[in-house]
């Protein structure tokens, strides 16, 4: 099964956290932590960072490693690095996502996430 190699950014802001909703794709609709592919020799923060510039159209400073997840969707096997990440500069814009809401520890259970991305939920409940 292919392995696919991903960066997420839980944004933090005010005690609160960044999910967007998908706007393209096999899994369109769904509730992510956004980021995406680390390009050939990128480090998980470059990736990261340019991600969510392309992304959002902020510039971000990636704090703190959370945790990797791994999980098998049916077509691809998924190793998503997850990192604490702040608004550096800009406001964040919508460009490849529908919708993007900022959680509470409170309401992060208030969205339908995508099957990797809730694994981390309870951690997050947790840090938060």
């Amino acid at each position: 099964m292919k392995t696919i190699n991903v960066v997420a950014a839980v944004i933090k802001q005010d005690n609160k956290i960044l999910a967007t909703q998908r706007g393209y794709g096999e899994f369109k609709g769904g509730w992510e932590f956004p980021g995406g592919k680390v390009e050939p020799n990128e480090t998980h923060q470059q990736a990261l960072i340019r991600e969510i510039q392309e992304e959002l159209n902020i510039t971000i400073e990636v704090n703190n490693y959370i945790d990797t997840i791994e999980y098998d969707y049916p077509n691809f096997h998924l190793s998503m690095a997850v990192y604490f990440a702040t608004i550096q500069e800009g406001t964040p814009t919508l460009l490849e996502h529908n919708a993007a809401t900022w959680l509470t520890k409170e309401t992060l259970d208030t969205v339908d996430w995508l099957k990797a991305d809730i694994t981390l939920i309870d951690k997050l409940k947790q840090l938060l």
